[in-house]
């Protein structure tokens, strides 16, 4: 099923419960369709990154080549898996950053202390961190989804744990409408104040300079309205984009994987299944052996409350799960 996905569609989330291995098995979905021949992007949207800990490099916020085909001269379609830990504190201010600079260019300079202050204030108001986040996500799809050159064939979404993921794969619509409705306001504030200016020319302030930051404000605000249609149009696509749910085969992890598919699927984004991680040998012992019997109860839970899902299943591996190998032997145990 997963590597199914990988080969047909262009965008793959990764998602679930903390703690149940999501950036292993996006990493070494990314490294096996990168090892035959494509070229992917792994991004790390989750805050508490393991991205680099598993590579056993660091990995920061600007795209960075984890592995790459030897075999050949380099070109620019050479296959590669790169990789991006996405910074919401530096994504966040260069968010900020930019709605600064578009402020203080529509307002005189008396006015310039005011953005400011505001600015301080939205970088510590609930939400700005998400939506700098999205912004960023939609950037890179924006950037590296396309049919050039410079794209990616796979870009696979390692993201934070359930709850916080689902809010996020909400926030394109949830944007898209609030961005239309500024508009809306904008259109009728260029009306009223057109009017204004046409009553009482010599009182009015100045139409050329009123007119431009009309301009100015529109644009920027289209182009946010743009970005954000333009990402929820992949994410409701289940031909390019697809959300895979990583879970363990125990109690809380089924039940808040089963929610998780359910919020999902209330947003229009498809679920192409999910991927039980560490399952337990029946040959290791007794204990291992009887757990395994737990584990299959909780995975007929999952069948019975998703009807139809469909199930990857991988081993519990020995040894620490670290570096480009050890991906390798996870990834062979991919279907």
């Amino acid at each position: 099923m997963l590597l199914d996905l990988a080969r047909d569609r262009r965008v793959l989330f990764v998602g679930g419960k903390g703690g149940v291995g999501k950036t292993a098995v996006a990493s070494a979905v990314g490294l096996h369709q990168a090892q035959r021949g494509a070229r992917v992007l792994v991004v790390s949207t989750d805050p508490a990154h393991n991205l680099g800990h598993l590579w056993a490099r660091p990995v920061g916020d600007r795209i960075l080549t984890l592995w790459q085909d030897g075999s050949g001269p380099a070109a620019p379609r050479r296959a590669c898996l790169s990789g991006v830990e996405i910074d919401p504190d530096a994504t966040t201010s260069a968010h900020l950053e930019e709605v600064g600079a578009t402020l203080r260019s529509m307002m005189p300079d008396h006015l310039q202390g005011e953005v400011d202050k505001h600015l301080q204030l939205a970088a510590r108001s609930p939400g700005t961190h998400e939506a700098a986040v999205l912004e960023r996500i939609a950037t890179l799809l924006q950037e590296h989804g396309g049919e050039d050159d410079d794209a990616f064939d796979l870009i696979v979404f390692d993201t934070a744990p359930s709850g916080h993921t689902a809010r996020l794969m909400a926030l394109p619509e949830i944007m898209t409408a609030w961005t239309s409705a500024l508009l809306d306001r904008r259109t009728r504030a260029e009306r009223f104040g057109a009017a204004v200016r046409a009553l009482d020319a010599d009182d009015a302030p100045d139409g050329s300079s009123q007119a431009a930051r009309d301009r100015r404000i529109r644009q920027v605000l289209a182009r946010r309205q743009a970005r954000f249609e333009a990402m929820r149009e992949v994410l409701t696509d289940a031909e390019r984009c697809s959300f895979v749910i990583v879970l363990t085969a125990e109690r809380l992890p089924v039940l808040e994987s089963v929610e998780l598919h359910a919020q999902l699927a209330d947003t229009g984004v498809d679920v192409g299944g999910f991927v039980v991680n560490r399952l337990s040998p029946r040959d290791a012992g007794d204990f291992l052996a009887q757990r395994r019997d737990q584990e299959e109860g909780h995975l007929a839970e999952l069948s019975r409350l998703v009807p139809g899902a469909l199930l990857d299943t991988l081993p519990m591996l020995g040894g620490d799960l670290v570096g480009a190998e050890a991906l390798q032997r996870l990834g062979a145990q991919l279907r």
